[in-house]
């Protein structure tokens, strides 16, 4: 239930701090040793923060705590403002200040080296930092990045993005199963046997299929590795884009083009709010790339 907010002493970092130690212990007791402060000291600031906000954070009803659904959408924002606030006082930046680039897999395709290449020799005095991080936005919504290439819809708020190009999709298939040795593949194909799904960074759900033809079963991993390395078990196939087929290769996976899926738009996405002031930069090199085709 909400509360009316507090009038009185404003929120300090040392709450937001408290707040996502909580948030990432899920115990008050881990969170406070690694504060090097006392329970009841994270206790009482937890309890200021939610007073000052007029909502509950986290909910304590259970041994394991765990974020209310307020407490979820506050967090991103919290560690975003801590990063910020951190780097502004980080005197290393201060004579350099790096654009960090995230994505969650397969970085700009084709275009990954020339756009790092290029980006080196326009603007040496400015580092473009190429950060994975599995993550549906890579960062962004929490502050880890300033921009970030991302594949498929994204609806988190507060964040622009515009169109790149569009990748076909291709089939990731055990590298010693019947459909590793097929010239190409359709959904139909993969549905008849468990598909393995990247449910934290990755664009493909059971909805790609249609409606009477999902797959026979699924198998959830967090991020592009596992993906990888479960189908080269042959716990299953997957469906992917053909730069993870180029800068993701596995000796026990083998990547079919797939006939009737899709293509995943590719994006530049920030948040819209003031940044880095290199983006505008970054972006008209990213399409001007884009524009000139992959190097061959």
């Amino acid at each position: 239930m909400s509360e009316a907010p507090s009038t009185g002493r404003p929120v300090e970092l040392r709450h937001l701090r408290a707040f996502l130690a909580v948030a990432e212990e899920s115990n008050i007791t881990r969170a406070a040793a690694r504060l090097r402060l006392t329970q009841p000291a994270v206790s009482r600031t937890l309890a200021a923060l939610e007073r000052h906000l007029g909502v509950r954070l986290v909910d304590r009803s259970t041994h394991h705590l765990a974020l209310t659904p307020d407490g979820v959408a506050f967090r991103d924002k919290a560690a975003a403002a801590v990063t910020a606030f951190d780097e502004a006082l980080d005197s290393g930046r201060l004579r350099t200040w790096p654009l960090r680039l995230g994505h969650a897999w397969s970085a700009f395709g084709p275009y990954t080296t020339p756009l790092l290449r290029a980006w080196q020799e326009r603007h040496p005095g400015t580092p473009l930092e190429l950060l994975r991080i599995d993550d549906r936005t890579a960062g962004l919504t929490r502050g880890e990045v300033d921009a970030a290439l991302l594949r498929g819809p994204v609806d988190a708020p507060g964040l622009v993005a515009e169109v790149l190009f569009t990748e076909v999709r291709v089939a990731a298939v055990t590298a010693d199963g019947p459909l590793a040795g097929r010239a190409s593949l359709a959904l139909a194909d993969l549905a008849e046997g468990p598909v393995v799904l990247n449910t934290v960074s990755g664009t493909t759900t059971a909805d790609l299929w249609p409606p009477h033809a999902r797959p026979a079963a699924t198998l959830t991993v967090g991020n592009t590795d596992d993906w990888l390395t479960a189908i080269a078990a042959g716990r299953g196939s997957g469906v992917s884009t053909a730069s993870t087929a180029a800068l993701h290769p596995h000796t026990g996976v083998a990547y079919v083009p797939l006939d009737d899926a899709p293509g995943v738009p590719v994006l530049l996405a920030r948040r819209d709010a003031p940044g880095h002031p290199a983006l505008p930069e970054l972006a008209a090199l990213a399409r001007e790339i884009v524009a000139r085709g992959p190097t061959r």
